[in-house]
């Protein structure tokens, strides 16, 4: 009796990025798609994450220090996974980038790659226009797994005076904006918010908009204290962050039950806050399923590229009703 027939080792992360891209084709066209992940750690001996933008390719490893052996085993694999990516998407050497994602805290996880880096290119995700840089930072300047949130902020936003904290380049802000919605967008980082702001010229977007550098934390309070209300709020803070620009530091486990009630007190009484976080293992603080209506709604703001991957975790946030 023969044997089951065994593809080549070589040519299994091959045969797993035919096989993922063949499940999300129809969804890529379906919704018009420049940018999506392929491949999140499918196969253990390659535990990557890869995504394609257009016609380039961005690889991430999970940083851990490593042996001799297991650095020479690596490099085995990174040219496995640049030849694997070549065969299947036709993306050349020179067009893949290898990051490494280390657990680091404090600005050190903002830092450049490549700060003198212009290589800005436009990546479309219907009927979006995102400007993405591949060299210069550890991310590129748009959050895929954010793809349904902006979807659905596209479809509620019309006429609603919309709040994004932490906006980074602002996605979430020209999904708002384009649907007609009037947003103030607030970041610490003014290379951010001048790279939201030209996401929003290069989506044709105009009217009253705000782009606002500050600590978020204090600005919050700042909108309080000025009587400001929204009536949609957008909270996506980082898990930690000890910038040198704000007060105190910020840990979103610690700190996401002051922070979400400092939101409601800015949310009109038919508003909505909608609160994610990457952070693993987080555990919503239980005092607020007492003074607030809470939703999980995880299982369609993780898009089909995403399913499993566990990338976030996000909520939908209203006052109680008397």
């Amino acid at each position: 009796m023969k044997g089951k027939t065994v593809a080549p080792a070589e040519n299994a992360l091959q045969n797993r990025l035919r096989k993922n891209y063949k499940k999300l084709k129809s969804y890529i066209a379906k919704n018009e798609l420049e940018a999506f992940r392929v491949y999140h750690k499918d196969i253990p001996e390659f535990p990557y994450l890869i995504d394609i933008y257009k016609d380039c390719a961005v690889v991430y490893e999970q940083g851990k220090r490593i042996s001799e052996e297991e650095e020479e085993i690596r490099d085995r694999h990174f040219k496995e996974v640049e030849q694997s990516i070549q065969e299947v998407f036709g993306i050349p050497a020179d067009k893949q980038y290898f990051k490494t994602r280390s657990v680091q805290k404090g600005k050190s996880q903002y830092g450049a790659l490549n700060e003198n880096s212009e290589n800005f290119f436009a990546v479309q995700e219907k009927p979006f226009r995102f400007l993405v840089n591949l060299e210069r930072y550890l991310d590129t300047g748009l959050f895929l797994d954010h793809r349904p949130l902006r979807q659905h902020l596209f479809k509620t936003s019309s006429g609603k005076k919309v709040l994004n904290l932490f906006c980074y380049t602002g996605s979430l802000s020209v999904a708002s904006a384009l649907a007609g919605g009037e947003v103030t967008s607030i970041d610490m980082s003014r290379t951010y918010l001048d790279w939201a702001r030209k996401n929003f010229t290069i989506n044709k977007i105009e009217g009253r908009h705000r782009f606002i550098q500050a600590d978020v934390l204090k600005e919050l309070d700042a909108l309080f204290d000025r009587g400001e209300k929204f009536d949609i709020i957008i909270l996506d803070p980082p898990s930690f962050s000890n910038s040198k620009r704000m007060e105190a530091e910020l840990d979103i486990q610690r700190d996401h039950l002051s922070l979400v009630k400092n939101c409601m007190g800015s949310l009109n009484k038919d508003g909505v806050l909608y609160f994610s976080t990457n952070k693993k293992k987080f555990e919503l603080d239980p005092s607020l399923l007492e003074r607030f209506m809470i939703k999980k709604i995880s299982q369609w703001t993780v898009p089909q590229d995403f399913h499993g991957s566990q990338i976030h975790e996000a909520f939908e946030i209203r006052h109680l009703q008397s």
